[in-house]
């Protein structure tokens, strides 16, 4: 699958073990920064995945700051995209099966390596559901589309 994925300094560090865990998984990755742990400002790069996913040149997103929150805004102010801000595997499936996910937010503070690789195979691995989910994920798009 292809795969777009940005952090701030915040994330910086928990990104850079996704990118090799999503490479070695056999993903193709793009990364649209940041690039080193100096200090940034996370809406650039939260942008930057968001318009890669909602113009549809990426069918999936990954996005990472110290606490998801700044990142799960921006992303979210995007037509097209809807990012969750997970923390665990159940919420990984949710968002996919309810929701059709297709930016996942890590918050660097509380998701180690481990538990993210664990989280990201999950919401890899699951598919929306259909009928009353479906609806709704329409309903969000019709809203997007009225503004």
């Amino acid at each position: 699958m292809r795969i777009a994925i940005g952090a701030d300094h915040g994330g910086f560090a928990l990104k850079a073990k996704i990118v090799k865990y999503l490479k070695s998984k056999g993903h193709e990755v793009k990364d649209l920064g940041c690039y080193s742990a100096e200090s940034c400002d996370y809406p650039k790069y939260g942008y930057a995945v968001a318009a890669a996913v909602g113009n549809k040149k990426f069918p999936r997103g990954v996005l990472i700051c110290k606490s998801g929150i700044g990142m799960s805004i921006v992303a979210n102010k995007v037509r097209g995209v809807r990012a969750a801000l997970v923390f665990d595997i159940e919420a990984a499936r949710s968002s996919r099966e309810h929701n059709d996910a297709n930016i996942i937010v890590f918050s660097a503070r509380n998701t180690n390596v481990f538990k993210a690789k664990k989280i990201l195979d999950a919401w890899l691995s699951t598919r929306r559901a259909g009928g009353r989910h479906l609806r709704r994920v329409k309903q969000i798009s019709d809203l997007e589309a009225s503004r």
